[in-house]
């Protein structure tokens, strides 16, 4: 099912987001208790930006069970988690909290400000993330090197923003009177998100236009590929029109998966597809599959190895139960909240992103939830790859055009619509302007009428006025934000006691875990894909 049933006599209604919006304006407080969260990766890097071949600090405890502070695919790269919060100015500040009280103990190391890492002399200087002893943690580390062996280390160093979405359980049964439908409520809401998500998947080149900031790349990211970009100078290539070079196929659109299409039209095909191809072996990946030293190399030789290696700018998702994969938490539950994959680090900020981006992505989202959302076919799925494409490398080209149902459209006067819709979103959900949301949106798409005001052209004017190349720039802001959160009072941290208390339970569970697993490796890894 790609969509609510109408009730019997309910009216017939092409364009469905104006009834909406309409709908919706009248109730007070209707999305009080929206949770958003924020998930934001960054490198550990040496004083010299070299990327840090240390382990993870001891004072962040352990990054098997740490509930904020973990690593994503390298001992390196950190991740910094926010819970659900209330409020995006919550969020925001939960993950400089974070900041503050990791840079207490990096013992002379800096974050990395970026998305695209810079200073690698070959793939051994990233070093794949360990988890201890532990069956569980045996399988991240497994999953890791079998992601090594199939992508290469250099896209796994890459830094992004996940922005966690969910609307309140309140929203959806008024949510359901307006649709006049007779779902079930868990299914309405699956079946609204999914709409959300296939909206995004149209639409995410709008958020690569106007948050974009990966428009340059240091030379020794692409170890002596050919590339299209543009000399900068020794150090640096470029798009000239770039926006998100961490989007483009020199970043996580591998030409690996782009044979993998996993539809979103319903969640029994959505789960369908993963589980499909965590299942079906792959002629490619067999032929890796041979043990190295008498060791595993991947988990499996199939098209995935787990359902999170699936890259996507955004993913419906349901919180997983200890040893639950995550299709079988959607298969039990439905879709529980959305998580934003599309984001650029911002190197203008200290935690990589700011209020007002977050409210901007709301707006956004709350815009893709509004907005008519059919089934995608084969065409349309074929325009929103070359759509997403066209924005990540050639964004701010004058005149570029996009596909849209069967035509080109400028991609800036469609941006001027998306911004309209968003504007008139923000006059329902924020109506006297308390939370800004109108203020977001007018600076975060200012980039539609001048491309200089993108943080993709602010971030290469700033290299060409200061004559320097992006690695130099680069340290030069992670010192500064280095600086910035070491000059913070440690009173200005509310959670600091927190994180060290977190820092010291999570190194206990680990122990316990490992204290506690009564199978072989093998055993444990058949349970879990049976």
């Amino acid at each position: 099912m790609s969509g609510p049933r109408p009730r019997s006599g309910a009216p017939t209604v092409t364009n469905r987001r104006e009834a909406r919006l309409a709908a919706l304006a009248g109730p007070a407080g209707l999305l009080a208790g929206t949770r958003r969260g924020i998930e934001k990766e960054s490198l550990r890097v040496t004083s010299e930006g070299y990327i840090s071949r240390r382990p993870h600090p001891p004072g962040l405890g352990s990054a098997l069970t740490n509930r904020y502070i973990t690593t994503d695919f390298s001992e390196a790269l950190l991740e910094f988690i926010t819970p659900p919060l209330g409020e995006c100015w919550e969020a925001v500040q939960f993950l400089c909290d974070l900041h503050q009280y990791t840079g207490e103990h990096l013992d002379g190391e800096l974050l990395w400000p970026m998305s695209m890492p810079c200073m690698i002399r070959s793939e051994d200087d990233i070093p794949i993330a360990f988890y201890g002893s532990s069956n569980v943690g045996r399988m991240k580390t497994l999953y890791r090197k079998g992601l090594s062996l199939r992508y290469g280390r250099y896209m796994q160093a890459i830094s992004g923003i996940h922005y966690n979405y969910s609307l309140p359980e309140e929203f959806w049964p008024r949510f359901r009177d307006i649709e006049g439908t007779d779902l079930p409520l868990q299914a309405f809401r699956s079946s609204m998100y999914l709409g959300l998500v296939r909206n995004v998947r149209r639409l995410d080149w709008f958020l690569l236009y106007s948050l974009g900031a990966s428009p340059a790349v240091c030379k020794s990211f692409l170890a002596g590929r050919d590339t299209n970009l543009e000399d900068f100078d020794r150090g640096t290539f470029y798009g000239p029109h770039a926006t998100s070079l961490r989007m483009s196929d020199i970043g996580y659109q591998n030409a690996q998966q782009a044979g993998l299409r996993v539809s979103a039209n319903s969640l029994d095909a959505y789960i369908a597809a993963l589980d499909r191809a965590i299942r079906t072996p792959s002629a490619q990946w067999q032929k890796r599959q041979a043990n190295q030293d008498g060791e595993r190399r991947q988990l499996n030789a199939n098209v995935l190895q787990i359902e999170n290696e699936y890259y996507s700018t955004i993913r419906p998702k349901r919180v997983a139960r200890s040893g639950e994969r995550p299709t079988a938490a959607l298969r039990r539950g439905g879709i529980e909240y959305v998580e934003l994959r599309a984001l650029d680090v911002s190197p203008f900020d200290p935690v990589g992103i700011n209020q007002r981006q977050a409210r901007f992505l709301e707006m956004f989202l709350l815009n893709c939830l509004l907005l008519d959302s059919p089934p995608i076919d084969r065409d349309e799925y074929v325009a929103n790859v070359s759509n997403h494409g066209a924005a990540a490398k050639r964004g701010r080209e004058p005149g570029l055009k996009l596909r849209r149902g069967g035509r080109e459209v400028a991609l800036r006067d469609w941006g001027r619509e998306l911004r309209d819709q968003l504007l008139e979103a923000c006059e329902v959900f924020d109506p006297d302007g308390e939370l800004g949301c109108a203020d977001a949106v007018r600076e975060c798409t200012a980039g539609l009428e001048d491309t200089a005001q993108t943080p993709s052209g602010r971030l290469l004017e700033e290299l060409h006025q200061t004559g320097q190349p992006l690695f130099v720039y680069a340290m030069e802001l992670a010192r500064g934000y280095n600086d910035y959160f070491q000059s913070l009072s440690p009173d200005f941290n509310v959670h600091a006691a927190e994180f060290a208390a977190e820092s010291r339970a999570s190194v206990d569970r680990q122990r316990e875990i490992e204290a506690t697993d009564d199978i072989d490796f093998d055993t444990y890894l058949a349970r879990f894909f049976g």
